[in-house]
């Protein structure tokens, strides 16, 4: 089997889709892009499945979904596994929820029918099995409702999720109810926020709230922006240094180097290095892990998650388009800034010798920059 010499993917998800029609048909699947699947299914443009093609059960919405899977394929298994977790095999017979009442025709176990409990019950369970446990997942709520069944599981659940694992929720902002972002689950935080009176404010005026749910979620790498820019000036000009870790001298373009991903920290170490400081030798066993989740920069002292720094490292490796589409996104905003700017002064000045031709012409000037 061919490895796939492809980076971190910048989102990649596994989805609940509810009928808001009927909210008791409900679809698991997997996509790089939920604001343009969720479309898909709701019949806007072309594509979706053959089972939320139904007219009478849209339109769809996405409830809640998983994110942070290290590739393609990695979301596609998960997916499959919450699918079928009558089969899967990385559910332990004797911690099986779900199990057959039938078989089909070719002997293969009948899929039984989803519902509520059970999907959140089986995604509960693949989040703590060894194979999903400490991936770097994070768990997104866009319902109420649908939260709240959660926390219920998880309160009668005989296993707790990890610490770390991050359960994050953004409901629907209106004016006539607050909006909850929080962590929640076994272990979780919870952070509030509510509208404030000029957000009411602009709805009443017909302005469009801040975007929420699944389309506020980050599509490319733009939130690893300044990230990936660090790496560019500590890599491209071979500033490395010593390992950070080991002290030893690092070989430019030899081995694997990570990039510490605080702020303008620029402490550099082989991964291997970072890996067990990460994983300190006295806490490594025959059965322990060897792949870490989260750690201190020995440089800065600033907490690392060890998938953002993975993140930007495959980046820099194997995704040169990715990192050319990033920073040309970032120069056409500096430009478009800068001559945004320019024209504001330029109408400023003008403006005070003649005001209305002034203004009509650099409005007239912003206008073609947008």
């Amino acid at each position: 089997m061919a490895i796939q010499n492809k980076p971190i993917p910048a989102l990649y998800t596994v989805y609940i889709l509810r009928s808001t029609v009927r909210h008791a048909s409900l679809y698991i699947g997997s996509t790089p892009n939920p604001p343009r699947r969720l479309s898909q299914h709701n019949g806007v443009v072309k594509g979706g499945a053959a089972r939320t093609s139904r007219g009478n059960l849209r339109p769809w919405e996405m409830v809640g979904l998983v994110s942070g899977f290290p590739s393609m394929v990695a979301a596609l298994k998960f997916e499959w596994a919450l699918t079928n977790p009558h089969m899967s095999l990385h559910i332990p017979s004797s911690s099986r929820l779900t199990v057959s009442n039938g078989s089909k025709a070719n002997g293969r176990p009948r899929r039984p029918s989803k519902s509520l409990i059970s999907i959140l019950s089986n995604l509960h369970l693949l989040l703590c099995v060894p194979s999903f446990s400490r991936w770097p997942l994070k768990l997104h709520f866009f319902a109420p409702d649908i939260f709240t069944a959660w926390q219920k599981w998880c309160a009668t659940a005989n296993e707790p999720l990890r610490a770390t694992l991050s359960v994050v929720t953004d409901f629907e902002r209106t004016a006539s109810s607050s909006t909850e972002a929080a962590t929640g689950g076994k272990g979780g935080k919870g952070i509030s926020s509510t509208i404030s009176d000029s957000e009411e404010e602009g709805e009443e005026q017909g302005e469009q709230l801040e975007p929420w749910g699944i389309h506020a979620l980050p599509l490319d790498y733009m939130p690893i922006k300044e990230h990936v820019v660090k790496g560019q000036g500590v890599f491209d000009f071979e500033r490395e240094g010593d390992c950070i870790v080991c002290r030893k001298r690092i070989d430019s373009g030899v081995g694997l180097h990570a990039l510490c991903t605080n702020g303008d920290c620029e402490g550099v170490g082989h991964v291997s290095c970072w890996g067990r400081h990460f994983l300190p030798a006295h806490e490594v066993t025959h059965d322990s892990h060897i792949i870490p989740i989260e750690g201190r920069c020995p440089k800065c002292g600033g907490q690392i998650q060890w998938v953002d720094m993975m993140k930007e490292l495959t980046l820099r490796l194997r995704g040169k388009k990715d990192v050319e589409k990033l920073l040309k996104a970032k120069r056409r905003r500096v430009i478009k800034a800068k001559a945004v700017k320019a024209a504001e002064k330029t109408t400023a000045k003008a403006t005070a010798r003649t005001p209305t031709k002034a203004s009509a012409k650099a409005t007239a000037k912003i206008a073609l920059l947008e």
